[in-house]
């Protein structure tokens, strides 16, 4: 009798940000090198959307811009793993932190992982801010218009309600 060691695959969002250097070639070398890790496959990606720094204290206009966007794989991998897959890819285009929110020549951030709620030191699921950034929201929209954040509803309410809330400021 053989044995046969299935994996099960899970869905992650993952969001993609660049604001130092060549924004759009960090952001897509980074979606290549993702694409070729073991237990990844990338299944959609969304357009770039340019938007301002965000700083703790709010939007720091004199901070160069952001490309963001957000990639849907499946993956063989747990969690953990995939941010250590995430934090190396950061490093090897020269990601340092040194502040929070600080400019940054790439960013990976899980928004989303087979809709787990979970709470650790390294990782929070679903991201914990992820809910009140466009940036995150809008390009997962675009990939996924089903989309749905756990603990805060359909991504497609959630931007319809930032974007009414901005209408009315």
């Amino acid at each position: 009798m053989s044995v046969t060691k299935r994996l099960i695959e899970a869905p992650a969002v993952i969001a993609v940000g660049a604001n130092l250097g060549d924004r759009r070639a960090t952001l897509l070398a980074a979606v290549r090198e993702l694409a070729s890790t073991d237990g990844v496959t990338v299944t959609a990606i969304s357009a770039a959307l340019e938007t301002p720094a965000l700083r703790p204290e709010g939007v720091d206009p004199d901070a160069p811009a952001y490309l963001n966007a957000v990639v849907l794989v499946t993956t063989t991998r747990t969690p953990d793993d995939l941010l250590t897959v995430l934090n190396a890819i950061e490093q090897a285009h020269g990601r340092v932190r040194a502040e929070r929110w600080g400019d940054r020549t790439l960013d990976l951030d899980i928004v989303d992982f087979a809709g787990i709620t979970s709470s650790s030191e390294r990782l929070t699921l679903p991201h914990p801010r992820a809910f009140e950034r466009d940036f995150v929201l809008t390009p997962w929209l675009e990939v996924d218009p089903q989309a749905e954040l756990p603990g805060h509803g359909s991504v497609a309410a959630l931007v319809a309600a930032m974007h009414a809330r901005e209408k009315d400021r």
